[in-house]
């Protein structure tokens, strides 16, 4: 069933997800951080505009989808935006981290701006590059492989992100013969920005598109709509992916807090001049059991089911969350084991739902006789985005709420606050998820069926 994929195309594939990731996991981890602690923003004050900004991105995420849908060129539907998004990601990921000479409530609107328009890019380049996995190839195995490395590719770039990030910041700052955090910021930032360029424009000429429609005719944006509404799978799918991110992103959004804040002992051991802090190893061993978590995805859930194998990581990494609570300051070893053991459990599930998303896009369109990827793919990224919507704000807020002042010695209940940001709080939202993605119906028997009878109509 469908063409064999070349590792070069696979390869490809993933580089499309390194590129967005590097950016995101510098969102995920370091934004917060970076608008309270260099550029001087109450921590409160972005948790709204985390809210208010990523809630229209969130919804903005559908409108390319079904733009992409209706796009026909030379190079397909979705690869197009890859070439075009390209260099404009790059720029405006830059200026996201520029901090501007202005007063503090200027520096808050060229925030809300800045933030704004970069997610907007990137809704522009993500949601078609996720649109990619249903057109590439019709064969479930094939797609489970290409989620697989897509993930690989994702965790790789974002411990690439991690690992460079704050010896480049250190780095730069100190270039110009005293100390500028700022300056260093925003050329540590424009490094990455080239790689993540180079990127998408090699998974833009490796990669092809195969899977077309059964129809020619297209149809209507409100028949695409009033189909996605009714897909059940859809909706649960939708759910998990929220719950997850939410579980994600608080843990890391608290993480640098967690070390500066709560450890209170940054500095691990020098690299010559360059300083490796305890948080960037937490981070990048992080990283690397979120690409060991990958590798483990694939075999896992052709052997015992996509839904069982997600289920499974999900319940160990609510339990080694809880159990994080208990973790001492003094206990390293202990921090540093549990990192590694949740994060290879959040490796295992995101691949897994990318690749359900693909089966249910196949689902639609043997229900319904129409087929629109684009706008069932927008709805992965769009709940990656209100996930991470509701697990930023929260963050922010939560720092508000339990007295966090940046740059200052925390009180006792601050304190606790971020260690329960680290444990109880995020755990409440993998237990969502797992409550969701126990009612999902699709099973493997029965997409292979779907995608048999699938190919049957487009011959």
């Amino acid at each position: 069933m469908g063409n064999k994929i070349s590792l070069k195309e696979k390869v490809g594939y993933g580089f499309g997800d390194m590129a967005s990731s590097m950016f995101w996991k510098l969102f995920g981890m370091y934004l917060l951080f970076f608008y309270t602690d260099v550029m001087g923003i109450a921590a409160a004050a972005v948790g709204t505009m985390f809210l208010v900004t990523r809630i229209w991105d969130t919804f903005f995420d559908p409108v390319v989808g079904t733009l992409s849908d209706r796009t026909h060129s030379r190079w397909g539907k979705f690869r197009p935006y890859i070439l075009y998004m390209a260099v404009p990601f790059g720029i405006i990921g830059v200026l996201t981290f520029t901090t501007p000479d202005y007063s503090a409530t200027g520096k808050l609107v060229y925030a809300y701006i800045t933030y704004s328009a970069m997610m907007m890019i990137y809704s522009l380049i993500n949601v078609p590059y996720a649109s990619l996995l249903g057109v590439i190839s019709a064969d479930g195995k094939e797609r489970n492989t290409l989620a697989s490395f897509r993930m690989a590719f994702a965790f790789g770039g974002s411990l690439i992100a991690l690992a460079l990030i704050e010896p480049l910041v250190n780095f730069f700052s100190k270039a110009g013969g005293r100390e500028n955090l700022q300056l260093g910021w925003q050329l540590g930032v424009a490094a990455i920005a080239v790689i993540c360029v180079i990127l998408f424009l090699l998974c833009f000429a490796w990669v092809k598109e195969r899977v077309q429609p059964i129809k020619d005719e297209q149809s209507s944006l409100k028949e695409d709509v009033k189909d996605l509404w009714k897909n059940k799978p859809w909706w649960i799918l939708l759910g998990a992916g929220i719950a997850a991110l939410i579980f994600n992103s608080i843990r890391d959004g608290a993480t640098l807090y967690y070390f500066k804040y709560y450890i209170q002992n940054a500095q691990a051991f020098k690299l010559g001049s360059i300083s490796i802090t305890y948080s960037t190893l937490y981070l990048v061993l992080g990283q690397a059991a979120n690409i060991a978590g990958v590798i483990l995805a694939s075999p896992i859930g052709n052997k015992i089911g996509k839904k069982n194998t997600y289920l499974g990581a999900m319940v160990i990494a609510s339990v080694l969350s809880t159990g994080f609570y208990w973790l001492g300051r003094g206990q390293l070893t202990l921090i540093f084991i549990f990192q590694f053991l949740i994060s290879i459990c959040a490796g295992i599930i995101f691949p897994l739902l990318w690749s359900m998303y693909a089966d249910i896009a196949d689902y639609s369109e043997w229900r319904n006789g129409r087929r629109a990827t684009g706008l069932i793919f927008s709805s992965s990224s769009m709940s990656q985005k209100f996930g991470w919507t509701i697990g930023g704000a929260l963050t922010g807020w939560l720092l508000g709420a339990f007295g966090f002042k940046a740059n200052e010695v925390q009180a006792d209940a601050a304190q606790n606050g971020i260690l329960l940001m680290l444990s109880f709080l995020p755990a409440i939202g993998s237990v969502l998820s797992i409550i969701f993605i126990a009612m999902y119906p699709l099973s493997e028997e029965r997409i292979a069926t779907i995608s048999a009878e699938l190919e049957q109509r487009r011959k």
